[in-house]
Parts: structure tokens; C-alpha cells; sequence
């Protein structure tokens, strides 16, 4: 979660099952944030209980997938409307109607006729009001990329991975109060589930030759479940970094924190694989400073604004990347840049090169610049800056953060981009908030995200039997009264 928080208390062992407002307290964003997702918690669990791992209620059974060959252009399929829970998240695949402006008035002739089928050698269009593989509203597919093309290899297996992720204002302007003025920051940011169907090879799915349905959902669930499970551990702590007898500032010297103020710290994987490949970046205020992109020119970047004051504003030598809708929905890494030069009356800055191919050149998608305040070279922290804008990951040893903060990774991980740990700092108890033995060792955790569903839908085959349905459905619990007749 990428927003502006103070922590985060959700511990679902705990089993509360509600948070009290007491009178006469301070207001938290933690209490608020922590009802929610107790709530959250509660809803799915349930409805995972009663649905099962994945399915779709009767007569309105979402995600249907039809397949249409595509002749002449990329091949393609057809998302039909309707709802579908993966463990207990709800997906909803209606694809809303576009309006009708207040000017139109109907003119009483009919609508165009679709083309026929084969008019361009594919199987004609898609039905109103459905998605397709190419269109559907979180995947961002790119037809130049070989990758995102549907397998050419038939058959195939079609599956649905559904995960969360933070929407603030810079990516939808809409959440913005305006009446609040410009000057003032945004409020609450939003949770969005993004459903993406996406493909799978026989090959990768480890199917046998001639799978049944039961055979085809036993080898997803293994392919979905070696997925899903954590494959690296972090811990953090705090040390007395040497020589803080010499610091001016009057944080307390027994401190072992060394921060002026209160921090939400996080740590995320920028570059994926083992250690030695894998990097990470780091903020002290979980990531959630951004500047919304308002024009970029090569690698000037101008900004709708430069920040609310010093803390959260952009300096030359801060490490940025230019994403946008699209990088976070498809979970991608977006190049780590440094600011070369800020120019402060034209609210814009001069990045050291230029971001990637298609970043940040459609307003539509939001483009954002997101800083991170590892600084490679000059950091206070012991890891040792990478090629690619992060930080080197270390096993098996501490790396200093900044202000006696460190994180240990656990010998052996596989890490993924966008995994990530947050851990609050205190300057009231001088040190980070993280779970410990009696003895004060702190134990390892796997990471707070980024947590995927998956749920398979069809088995592609092509020709006349286009594809076998694996989804589920389920009826309303709901049956009509019996009537007892009187005596």
C-alpha cells in the first residue's frame, strides 16, 4: 500500500473482531485503516467458507471465455460479464455502458450490423457490454510485445489472477476534494482489486495429454499454489550507529533510532531473483510521496506540483521513478532515475536519462513520479548501490538503512518485484516496531504483499470445441417457505 500512513495493525491472530472509538482520544489513521480490514477479513473469510476457493453465483456466473480466432489480426477472447469470488474476493466483469451525452437525441435508425463471421477471416466481434484480452481494464496488454500475445501453442489454459493495490489522487483525480484547494494535500486513498485474465501453456501448466476438468484444476491449483508462497524472509531492527555522541541534534544518545520524527519505513523489491541479481529501494514514508506528471520532454519532467513542503518535495541527487496505471497494474518495475536538476518556477525537473519507451507519455494513464530515499551514491545506509537505481540485496547479514534502522534478508530467498515489509520507527521508544523473541532477537517475517488469487477458467483447445469450462457456480442458500396446512 503506497499511501500515506502512520503504520499498519491488522494482525489477524489476534482475532479482534472490532476496533472501539474511545471519547476523547486522538484520531488515527491505524484505527480507522484497521476496521477495515477487519471487516474486510471477516467478509471474504466467509464467503470463501460457503463458495469455496472460487466460483460464481447462478444465472449470473462471470468470466465466461470464449475464444475467437483471429485470421488475419492477433487472436483473442471474448470476457463476458457477471461476478466471480476468488477466495472470497468479489471480481465483477461487467463491462459498464459507455452513456449517452445530454445533446444526443435518437434518431430512430438502426444501430450498424456487426460484421459476419469470417468477413476478415476471424470469428466475428465481440458481444455489447463484454471485455476482451486485449481491452479488459487492468491487464494493459500491449500487441508489440510477443509476451502479451495469447500462445500460438493451442491448447492453452485461461485463468484469472485477481490481487489489490492503492489508488491515490495522483493516479485518479477524482478522489481530489477540490473544494479543499490545491495548496491543502489529498485525503483517504482507495483499495482497487484488479482481475487480469491472462493465459497459461500446457507446457508451464504441467498438464498430461487429454486432461479431464478435475486434471486440469489439480495441476492449476499446484501451478497457483507454488506461486502464492513465500519464498523470502525479512527482519529489521535498530543499532546504535558509531560515533552519535558527536550528533548535535537532541535525540536522546541511548536512542537507538535516530530519526528526528516518526517513520513508516518501506522496503520493496525492485529487481526480482535470487540474491546477487535481486535489488530493493526503500522509503521512509512507504513510498507514498508522489508527483503527478503534467508534460515530459526527454528527460525533463514537468510536474503538477513539487511537493507540500521539504520533507516531501524532490531534491537533486533523489532517486524517482516515472510509472503510471499501467507499470502498477502489471506489477512491472519502472526504471529507477535520479534527479539531475529541479527547476523550481517551471515546477519541473531534469531526470540523469530519459524513462523507458512508452512511460509516462499518455495522461490517461496518470504518470506519477515516485520517490524513494535511497540515495546511491552519498546515503547514510551500508548497502551498496546497483546498476539499476536500487540497492544490492544481502544475504545473511544486516544492512544499514538510515538512523540505525536495518533490514536482515534470510539466506536463500526468491523474491519477486513489488514484494515488500513495511516497519513503523518510533522516536518515543527509540527504535522500529517489529515482532521479537523473549530475548529480543527479531524474528522473520515473509512480506506484507504483494498477495496474488488465482482461479483457472477455460481450457482452449480451438477448432469446433473451442475451449472446456473450468469454473464454478453456486444457487442462493435462499428456498421458498414450505406451508403447513392447518388441521
Amino acid at each position: 500500500m503506497h499511501a500515506d500512513l502512520s503504520r499498519l495493525t491488522f494482525r489477524p491472530a489476534k482475532h479482534y473482531s472490532g476496533v472501539l472509538a474511545q471519547q476523547g482520544r486522538v484520531q488515527l489513521d491505524a484505527d480507522a485503516n484497521e476496521q477495515s480490514a477487519i471487516t474486510r477479513h471477516q467478509a471474504r473469510t466467509l464467503a470463501a467458507d460457503l463458495i469455496g476457493q472460487h466460483g460464481g453465483p447462478y444465472g449470473a456466473t462471470g468470466f465466461r471465455v470464449e475464444f475467437l480466432k483471429g485470421g488475419n489480426k492477433l487472436d483473442d477472447l471474448v470476457i463476458h460479464g457477471g461476478r466471480y469470488y476468488v477466495d472470497g474476493i468479489v471480481c465483477d466483469a461487467d463491462r459498464p455502458p459507455a452513456g449517452i451525452p445530454a445533446e444526443h437525441e435518437p434518431t430512430g435508425s438502426a444501430a450498424p450490423e456487426a460484421p459476419e463471421d469470417g468477413a476478415d477471416g476471424s470469428q466475428g466481434a465481440p458481444a455489447e457490454g463484454a471485455w476482451t484480452y486485449w481491452d479488459q481494464p487492468d491487464a494493459y496488454r500491449d500487441p508489440e510485445k510477443p509476451a502479451d500475445r495469447l500462445p500460438a501453442q493451442l491448447p492453452y489454459l485461461v485463468y484469472l489472477k485477481v490481487w489489490e493495490r492503492t489508488v491515490t489522487a495522483a493516479e485518479d483525480p477524482e478522489i481530489r476534494e477540490v473544494a479543499l484547494g490545491a495548496a491543502l494535500p489529498d485525503t483517504a486513498a482507495r483499495i482497487k482489486t484488479v482481475w487480469q485474465v491472462l493465459p497459461l501453456t500446457g507446457t508451464d501448466l504441467g498438464a498430461p495429454e487429454n486432461p479431464t476438468s478435475d486434471q486440469l484444476r489439480t495441476a492449476f491449483r499446484a501451478w497457483a499454489d507454488k506461486r502464492r508462497a513465500p519464498a523470502a524472509t525479512a527482519a529489521f531492527r535498530t543499532e546504535r550507529p558509531e560515533r552519535t555522541d558527536e550528533d548535535p541534534c537532541v535525540i536522546p544518545p541511548d536512542s537507538r533510532y535516530r530519526g528526528p520524527e516518526n517513520q513508516l519505513y518501506r522496503v520493496e523489491i525492485h529487481t526480482g531473483g535470487a540474491a546477487g541479481t535481486a535489488t530493493f529501494k526503500w522509503s521512509r514514508e512507504n513510498g507514498s510521496v508522489v508527483f503527478p506528471v503534467a508534460a515530459l520532454d526527454g528527460t525533463w519532467v514537468e510536474l503538477a506540483t513539487l511537493g507540500q513542503d521539504d520533507k516531501l518535495d524532490l531534491n537533486a541527487g533523489d532517486r524517482v521513478e516515472l510509472a503510471d496505471s499501467a507499470y502498477t497494474s502489471r506489477g512491472e518495475p519502472a526504471d529507477l532515475l535520479r534527479v539531475e536538476e529541479v527547476d523550481l518556477p517551471g515546477r519541473r525537473v531534469r531526470l540523469n536519462a530519459a524513462p523507458g519507451p512508452g512511460t509516462g507519455g499518455l495522461p490517461g494513464l496518470h504518470p506519477f513520479l515516485r520517490r524513494w530515499d535511497h540515495r546511491a551514491p552519498g546515503g547514510r545506509g551500508t548497502a551498496e548501490p546497483d546498476r539499476d537505481g536500487g540497492l544490492k540485496l544481502v544475504e545473511g547479514a544486516w544492512t544499514g538503512l538510515e538512523d540505525g534502522v536495518q533490514v536482515w534478508f534470510a539466506p536463500g530467498g526468491r523474491y519477486r518485484p513489488g514484494d515488500y515489509w513495511t516497519v513503523p520507527a518510533r522516536t518515543a521508544t527509540g527504535t522500529v516496531e517489529w515482532p521479537a523473541t523473549a530475548d529480543a532477537r527479531p524474528l522473520l517475517r515473509p512480506p506484507a504483499g504483494i498477495e496474488t488469487h488465482y482461479a483457472p477458467l477455460a481450457w482452449v483447445v480451438g477448432g469446433e470445441a473451442s475451449q472446456t469450462d473450468l469454473r464454478y457456480t453456486f444457487r442462493p442458500l435462499a428456498a421458498p417457505v414450505e406451508t403447513v396446512s392447518e388441521r
